[in-house]
């Protein structure tokens, strides 16, 4: 079991690497059979991603991290236990496509495993 105050750290050190669009950085923190899938809903259409393994889900982070920049990371709540989490956060974000700006409610439940993120599911919903 990975320490309580090492799993804060892994998370917030993701959001973290998120914001600056460190695409390197936000991959270090999976291990390398992670599984990992975001649900969620915009304004026009459901996005949905499900991905098994960094080899498989590095190229939509690499999209998103170009596509969208994240300002305004605020971690909400984090509730942790065992090697389980919770992470609430919100982040204005900004389309660099359409230029649009959103702030955006998330909501990820973590695993992890020696110390990296082994199973990933994030949820958001633009306000």
């Amino acid at each position: 079991m990975t320490d309580r105050n090492d799993i804060d750290r892994l998370i917030r050190g993701l959001y973290d690497a998120r914001a600056r669009g460190d695409l390197n950085a936000v991959c270090a923190a999976f291990a390398d059979d992670a599984a990992f899938q975001i649900a969620g809903a915009s304004n026009a259409n459901p996005i949905a991603i499900k991905a098994n393994g960094v080899k498989e889900f590095r190229p939509w982070l690499s999209l998103m991290l170009k596509t969208f920049q994240l300002d305004e990371v605020t971690v909400l709540g984090l509730i942790i236990d065992g090697d389980n989490a919770a992470g609430h956060w919100q982040a204005r974000i900004h389309s660099k496509v359409t230029g649009a700006m959103i702030t955006t409610e998330l909501v990820d439940i973590i695993k992890v495993r020696d110390g990296l993120i082994s199973s990933y599911i994030e949820f958001f919903v633009p306000r």
